[in-house]
Parts: structure tokens; C-alpha cells; sequence
């Protein structure tokens, strides 16, 4: 009776051990962490819509740059309310690129395969509404991303974006420090650059968006989007916007 109820405890715990018959191995998602195309520099803006998103528009537009903006859909204020609408489209109307941040900005490796793709597809869905467009590129919030975000992530036919160089604007740093940051950068002179920025951070837009351009172009990189630095499309498929009805809500 020993002997049997140790068998059945190994061949218990070996079943355990092995991987259920039903769990379909899935294909993972690419991670960008750098541009491809040399002499090219990305800036990107995480977090929004939000106010400062046509001050950061402006200073791009006047320098004759682009950018991208991996929006979310209800962190700082709902997606679907007229001014966040507006200033999606003001950003998509004006060259730069769209991408999504997910819909509340929450860490996906903490989250179900089912919350996963939910925070994906509302983002989206919104903005196929807004302006058309449906993204080819998400980005994780705080960077953070596992094997089962890869794989919702290439079953929805986008790739995993994250950095190669951070203003430090999200965690605090000063104007002084992100002007630093971009000095010490340029100085490294690599072939291409990634950059993560917010625009939810007012001097960040303000004070160091400028410098930044500046610095930037002066070193001979090209201001451009991140599908441009990459040398792909921008998005999966392109239509008509939609029109504002009741299911546009948060």
C-alpha cells in the first residue's frame, strides 16, 4: 500500500512537471531597442494625449522633425473625450506617428492573457476610430514586457518598443540632468537613437524638447518617426476615421 501511494505521488508530480497538451506554442513578438536606418534619431513621447501634446507638435514642426507618440487611452484623462480627440488627430494630421501605450497604462507581466489583450485592442480601437490608422507598434508601459505579452502582442501583429536612451524626465530628473543626458549622448555620437521623453512632463516639453532638437541636429541626425528610423510602415492598415458616436467612452 506504501509502495503504490509513492508511485502515484511521483507520477502525480510528474504530471504537474509537464507542459499541458493544450497550451499551443505561440509565436513571440520582435523587441526594437535601437533604429536601423543610420543617422536617424527618434524622439518619442510616452503617456498622452495630453495638453502639452501641441507645444511638442510645434517645436518638431519648426525644426522640420517628426515624432511619435505612444498614446494610451484613459491614464492621464479618457481618449475619447473632444480634447484628447482633437489633439490625436492634430498629432496624426501633422506627420507624426501613432502608436499605443495600451489603454491604462498598467504593467503587463502582472496581468491575465485575457486583461493583456484587453488593454491592447481598446487602445487600438480607439485609435482606428480617431484618426484611421491601425498601430503596427505598441509599447509596453514602464518598459516591462514577458513571453506572454510577446505573444499577444504578435497574434495582434505588432512589435515590442522600447529604448535606447532615457531623458530621465519620468523619474524626476531636472532640466539640468536631461540636458546633460542629451549632451553626454551626442558626445557618444552613436549611429542611431531611440529616445524615450513624455509629454506629460511640462519642462521636459518646455526646456528640454528644444534643447534637445537642437543638439540633435547640429550633430547631423536626422529628426525623424520611428517607423522612418526603422525603415517599415508605421501602421497595419489605414481608412477612413470614424465619426464620434456613444460607444465612444471610457
Amino acid at each position: 500500500m506504501i509502495f503504490s501511494s509513492v508511485i502515484a505521488l511521483a507520477l502525480a508530480t510528474l504530471s504537474a512537471a509537464l507542459p499541458s497538451p493544450n497550451i499551443e506554442k505561440r509565436q513571440l513578438a520582435n523587441v526594437i531597442t535601437h533604429c536601423t536606418v543610420p543617422g536617424t534619431a527618434a524622439l518619442t513621447f510616452d503617456d498622452g494625449p495630453w495638453v502639452y501634446l501641441y507645444d511638442v507638435s510645434k517645436a518638431l514642426v519648426a525644426a522640420n522633425a517628426t515624432g511619435t507618440f505612444f498614446f494610451n487611452g484613459n491614464n492621464y484623462e479618457c481618449i475619447y473625450n473632444d480634447d484628447e480627440i482633437k489633439r490625436v488627430k492634430y498629432a496624426y494630421d501633422h506627420g507624426h506617428q501613432v502608436a499605443s501605450h495600451t489603454w491604462a497604462h498598467l504593467d503587463l507581466t502582472q496581468q491575465s492573457w485575457d486583461k493583456i489583450h484587453d488593454e491592447m485592442w481598446k487602445v487600438e480601437l480607439a485609435l482606428q476610430r480617431i484618426t484611421g490608422a491601425y498601430p503596427a507598434f505598441m509599447r509596453p508601459p514602464y518598459g516591462n514586457y514577458n513571453d506572454l505579452v510577446r505573444q499577444a502582442s504578435a497574434i495582434r501583429g505588432q512589435e515590442l518598443v522600447i529604448w535606447d536612451f532615457d531623458s530621465g524626465d519620468s523619474v524626476g530628473a531636472t532640466v539640468t540632468q536631461q540636458k546633460q543626458a542629451y549632451d553626454n549622448l551626442v558626445s557618444r555620437h552613436p549611429s542611431t537613437v531611440l529616445a524615450l521623453n513624455h509629454e506629460t512632463v511640462e519642462v521636459s516639453v518646455h526646456q528640454t524638447l528644444p534643447y534637445a532638437i537642437q543638439r540633435l541636429q547640429a550633430a547631423g541626425y536626422r529628426l525623424v518617426t520611428l517607423a522612418e528610423c526603422l525603415g517599415k510602415q508605421p501602421y497595419q492598415s489605414v481608412q477612413a476615421p470614424g465619426v464620434k458616436d456613444a460607444s465612444w467612452h471610457c
